[in-house]
């Protein structure tokens, strides 16, 4: 299994809509990937790892694939839908890593 994390920055003076990131974009991502897709989660920053500092990353989602090829057969054809409601809800630009699941 893999997993797909998109993470956001938190940069100062950035906007993030996480009521839309949750209730629209991710559910419109699973809507277009459907079976290729397992599942995901949303992390929603809160701390860094000193007290009182800032979280480094103010958003982050992590999609569960069967495989590389799976997320690329599931995303590829709804890049354009999917990366063109991105400035709906934020003005960063999100970071991406694909990874293998070790352990899970």
């Amino acid at each position: 299994m893999i997993k797909v994390s998109v993470i956001y920055p938190n940069t100062p003076g950035a906007r993030f809509d996480h009521d839309y990131y949750r209730n629209q974009h991710m559910p419109l991502l699973l809507r277009l990937m459907g079976e290729h897709c397992l599942s995901y989660a949303i992390d929603k920053g809160l701390a860094g790892g000193k007290p009182g500092a800032p979280a480094p990353y103010i958003a982050m989602c992590h999609i569960h694939c069967e495989s590389l090829q799976a997320f690329q057969a599931g995303f590829g054809p709804h890049a354009k839908a999917i990366l063109g409601d991105v400035s709906n809800y934020t003005d960063l630009v999100p970071v991406m890593q694909i990874s293998e699941v070790v352990v899970g």
